[in-house]
């Protein structure tokens, strides 16, 4: 039964989250040290212990994927190319530019954007299927131009991959496909084996194990984040449905025991409907048993005095997904700070951006939002400053140069800008 709570009560616990992996970390480093040291080997005997497959190949072939992607309903094939071409869309928007500023005298100063060459993306697998994180990390890298683009997922325990997650993947433009999972398929992406070259960069969602490891990694290998459990957090007003608010704060529930979904409202009407709703839509779940546990121990909902006080809340917690279910959800917009996707208005629930809407689904949680970004395009390019002096211009403020490296104590630095007017042998 989830609680209802005057904000005073729980304002200082609902703030006490943090990303750990305790214990976690060890198991893992040891994994990484061994498909380190014996790769390959390694990945096929990971497999058969942890996914229960006895694999002859790491690699999906090409006719797997056309196999798959046949069987898969032409209807759903359709569903996954529109969500394809909305994530491009939007995150066509969101790529840097080169750029160059020419100054007088001949001086020019740009910017140069290149595409990673080469990135890793993890998806879940095993029995789900999560053909919507293919799009999500997928679709983004080749937007922005990213060559090779490297997917690993657990198998099956008959070594295949579902049907969906292949299809997703052809349809991305992934170019790799790998039967690797967990902490294993991620020392892969970092180092390499003699069937899987090593990327540059590793973006996807996972387990503990898997965002473990790829904090581990950081440094050789850049990430996108290391993600917590999911999250949601609703504000809603007098206008609210009942139904619809509980029906949204389980979207989240059911994805792990450890998910975290919150409701702020200033109506204690709603506060008592949406208690009583989430008792009759847990047992309707497929995964009531998941839904159940993590609304008991993590689920609330807080009454507040006024709309100030949800937007200052929110604002402190930062969740992953905040959906505005009030009468004017752009009035609020404005004043949210920090959050990693933003809902308005009553038909607009969060599934509708995990799958199709075309912002990003891969968000920072555990109030990370406050200070980093949903994934996006920008994610897989880098970025390299150029200048340009000719002699004349480098010689009118060559002294300026030295003076400011002699201040840093770095007499090198100066010497390399006045040795090129010094008479020389």
């Amino acid at each position: 039964m989830i609680r209802i709570y005057d904000f005073d009560e729980v304002k200082e616990k609902i703030l006490e989250r943090a990303i750990e992996s305790g214990s976690v970390d060890r198991i893992v480093k040891s994994i990484i040290d061994d498909v380190r040291k014996r790769g390959d080997e390694a990945l096929f005997e990971y497999a058969e212990k942890f996914d229960k497959a006895k694999l002859d190949t790491l690699r999906v072939s090409e006719e797997e994927i056309e196999t798959a992607f046949n069987s898969v309903d032409k209807s759903f094939i359709k569903i996954l190319e529109e969500a394809r071409d909305n994530i491009a869309l939007f995150h066509e928007k969101q790529l840097p530019k080169s750029f160059e500023v020419k100054k007088d005298g001949g001086i020019i100063l740009g910017q140069k954007v290149t595409p990673i060459p080469r990135v890793g993306i993890y998806v879940p697998g095993g029995t789900a299927s999560y053909p919507s994180t293919v799009l999500m990390n997928a679709v983004p890298a080749a937007i922005a131009g990213v060559k090779e683009i490297v997917m690993v997922t657990p198998p099956r325990s008959d070594g295949s991959v579902l049907p969906e997650v292949l299809a997703a993947a052809k349809i991305a433009g992934v170019t790799e496909i790998y039967k690797v999972g967990g902490a294993g398929a991620i020392a892969a992406l970092a180092y390499g084996t003699e069937s899987i070259r090593k990327v540059y960069k590793i973006t996807g969602p996972g387990n503990i194990y898997v965002a473990t490891a790829k904090k581990l990694v950081y440094g050789l290998v850049s990430i996108d984040m290391i993600a917590g459990p999911s999250e949601i957090l609703v504000i809603a007003d007098e206008s609210a449905s009942p139904v619809h608010v509980a029906a949204d704060l389980l979207s989240q529930a059911e994805h792990d025991r450890i998910a975290e979904a919150v409701l702020i409202t200033t109506d204690i009407r709603l506060a008592n409907e949406t208690a009583k709703e989430l008792e009759r839509q847990i047992p309707e779940l497929e995964r009531a048993e998941i839904a159940r546990e993590s609304i008991d121990n993590l689920g609330k909902i807080i009454i507040v005095p006024d709309m100030d006080t949800a937007v200052k809340v929110a604002n402190e917690i930062a969740p992953e997904h905040l959906e505005l279910y009030v009468k004017e959800p752009f009035e609020l917009l404005s004043r949210i700070e920090n959050a990693g996707s933003i809902f308005l208005g009553g038909y607009s629930p969060e599934p509708l951006g995990d799958y199709f809407a075309g912002p990003n689904h891969t968000l920072p949680t555990s109030g990370t939002a406050k200070f980093s970004s949903p994934l996006s395009s920008a994610d897989y390019v880098k970025k390299s400053s150029y200048i340009y002096y000719p002699k004349e211009e480098l010689k009118k403020v060559k002294d300026k140069v030295a003076e400011f490296a002699k201040r840093e104590g770095l007499t090198a630095h100066a010497e390399s800008v006045l040795k090129r007017f010094k008479e020389t042998l």
